[in-house]
């Protein structure tokens, strides 16, 4: 998949995965409604005019910019009143099949149990400990021949024990099982690793910025 093709299934995704309404093409790249107040924006090839752009016409608190570009090159076009947090992000995409990398998901540790749900065309997989607490987590939204991973998480206690890998295998399946044949996602450094491990291809930076403000982030 070309770069702008893995953008517009990411945020195809993403959207349906988060339950928010579809993403509004614009002339830089797409515009989502995340909530009353909050906006997230896509850019697939950002420049600094476009950037500073939207820098200077968005304020609504919290609001979002996704840019597929260094952080460094990023932190050189934003206004006053934007921060880029400290974790970089990259765009990550795998081939999707049945069987696919590392299958069958392994059973998960003695002591865990793990909980499937599809809700909405969203594959939704949790892992909980023995005493029901939630352990690791993750989600997936196929949309045709892509699907988006995202959300998926291990809770600090629960670390090092092969969670990760089992939710990640168990949407793999699903994703599969669904017809897609390409998996997209957003991954942070710590993520990245994982999903390496599994087969994934890093395409590039994906950088985030975030407009100050008194709001409730999403």
């Amino acid at each position: 998949m070309h770069d702008a093709d893995i953008t517009a299934a990411w945020v195809r995704g993403w959207a349906v995965s988060r339950g928010t309404p579809p993403p509004a093409e614009e002339p830089w790249g797409y515009r989502i409604e995340v909530g009353r107040d909050v906006l997230r924006h896509v850019l697939p090839e950002p420049d600094e005019p476009t950037v500073r752009f939207l820098c200077e016409s968005v304020t609504r608190p919290y609001s979002w910019l996704k840019v597929l570009a260094e952080p460094e090159e990023v932190a050189d076009w934003i206004t006053p009143g934007w921060a880029i947090p400290d974790d970089p992000g990259f765009m990550m995409t795998a081939r999707l099949a049945p069987g696919g990398p590392g299958a069958p998901a392994p059973a998960p540790p003695a002591g865990y149990a793990v909980h499937r749900e599809l809700h909405e065309g969203v594959h939704l997989v949790r892992v909980l400990a023995g005493d029901g607490s939630l352990a690791a987590r993750g989600q997936v939204a196929p949309t045709g021949r892509t699907a988006v991973f995202d959300q998926v998480e291990t809770y600090e206690a629960h670390r090092r024990r092969g969670l990760g890998s089992t939710v990640m295998r168990l949407l793999h399946a699903a994703a599969a099982g669904a017809g897609a044949t390409t998996g997209v996602l957003a991954a942070t450094v710590e993520g990245r690793a994982l999903y390496t491990s599994l087969g994934w291809r890093c395409h590039g930076p994906l950088t985030g910025v975030v407009r100050d403000g008194g709001a409730t982030a999403p």
